[in-house]
């Protein structure tokens, strides 16, 4: 093995790629970060919601999904969009969705989930008492925005869910919401909401690229980026990694953070990966006249409303099996009517500085996987629309798994892609 070979090779420099390179050399190992990108979080992680939601956690699948069910197979519902043509993966990913849509198993998976988000809300409460970085990073609060008693009801089963596990969100009514968010006076129909006065904010890429070019720049981390990997094999006590451009790098330990990509990446090892690709869109704005200082969620319509500085950024729909990053113009322009007519006034609609689309690597139960599974070779990828949130969590159990003696490995979560 060459002798600068590091310790730890982290594929994949989207938001959890970087957090678990930090992970690394934070213990003192040294670490190379290796994407295909020419710079961090250029894909799923760019211009996403922007919430760092640690205490909403809830899985997507649960009860309400059966009833969601037919608007999202006939098209009904503007927020989802279902492809059964193209990637047969769809099929055992979405049996094994109805699978844990029942009660017994959303709180269990959100409970799963919900530990990881506090996990990682520590975790950077930790860096950045270290090491500040400017990330537009700030305590804001959330509001998730009920229209109806039955779901109003929902919500509040969850936040008796949490509550044990030291998790403060309360319901509100829809003055007391408004006492809290004025901005809330624009949107009409509200029956009530939860608040989660905790919830923090930031933008992704500054993160990523600030940590990077801060704290790591001090520690023996290293880039590889424009390198578009080929294949891996084990070779030698090693990983060898071949790039498209038929360059090669070799790690000690690999740890892959490739988001959807990681099943098409690891199935000629004979590892099935249970992700599914789900689309989705965010535009970034100035504020508008009324923008919500407090995190928005729109829960009927999908929607995330999120201030970065004096910017506003918006993020929703779910595009499933769907696995073209780029932005459809008019599944945009759906997804920007939704936005005016949920927040009108948030954001300067005719003033956009940034269409995006993004995929997000999603399992059935809409928890993270993260284990051991080859010699040298782990997993941290799966953390569906919770990336952000998740990444810091996710790269401590990642680096603990592949650091342990015994660690866990991938069992009992299907297999698909």
């Amino acid at each position: 093995m060459p002798a600068s070979a590091p310790d730890v090779t982290v594929l994949g420099a989207g938001v959890v790629g970087v957090a678990t390179a930090w992970a690394a050399a934070r213990r003192g190992l040294s670490v190379e970060l290796v994407d295909r990108a020419e710079g961090p979080a250029q894909e799923a992680s760019h211009a996403n919601g922007g919430q760092l939601s640690y205490a909403y956690t809830d899985a997507m699948a649960g009860p309400a999904l059966w009833k969601q069910l037919p608007g999202i197979l006939g098209g009904r519902d503007p927020a989802f969009r279902l492809r059964l043509a193209g990637r047969r993966a769809i099929w055992p990913w979405g049996l094994s969705l109805l699978t844990n849509a029942t009660a017994n198993r959303m709180r269990r998976n959100t409970l799963r989930t919900l530990g990881m988000a506090q996990d990682s809300q520590r975790a950077m409460q930790e860096l950045l008492e270290r090491h500040p970085i400017e990330f537009t990073h700030r305590t804001a609060g959330k509001l998730h925005l009920y229209f109806s008693e039955a779901t109003l009801r929902a919500g509040a089963r969850m936040v008796e869910l949490k509550r044990p596990h030291g998790v403060e969100q309360r319901t509100l009514d829809p003055g007391e919401a408004i006492g809290i968010e004025p901005a809330l006076e624009q949107v009409s129909g509200i029956h009530g909401a939860v608040y989660s006065p905790e919830e923090a904010v930031g933008d992704p890429w500054l993160f990523s690229t600030g940590l990077l070019e801060t704290p790591c720049a001090h520690y023996p981390v290293r880039t590889r980026f424009g390198f578009d990997v080929r294949s891996l094999r084990r070779q030698g006590g090693r990983w060898q990694l071949d790039s498209r451009e038929d360059d090669t790098c070799h790690a000690r330990h690999l740890i892959v953070c490739t988001g959807v990509e990681s099943a098409s990446l690891l199935r000629p090892l004979g590892i099935r990966l249970p992700l599914m690709a789900i689309k989705g869109y965010s535009l970034t704005a100035p504020r508008g006249p009324r923008a919500p200082a407090t995190s928005i969620t729109d829960t009927s319509r999908k929607l995330v409303f999120c201030r970065l500085g004096d910017q506003v950024r918006i993020a929703g729909m779910a595009d499933i099996n769907n696995w073209d990053p780029s932005v459809d113009p008019a599944r945009f322009e759906q997804f920007l009517a939704l936005a005016r007519q949920s927040l009108p006034e948030a954001a300067d609609y005719s003033r956009i500085q940034s269409r995006w689309a993004g995929l997000r690597p999603s399992t059935p139960d809409s928890v993270p996987i993260i284990a051991n599974l080859r010699e040298g070779l782990t997993c941290n990828v799966g953390h569906g629309m919770l990336g952000w949130t998740l990444a810091m969590g996710s790269a401590e159990q990642a680096l603990q798994a592949a650091l342990a003696e015994d660690p866990p490995r991938l069992a009992g979560r299907g297999s698909m892609a």
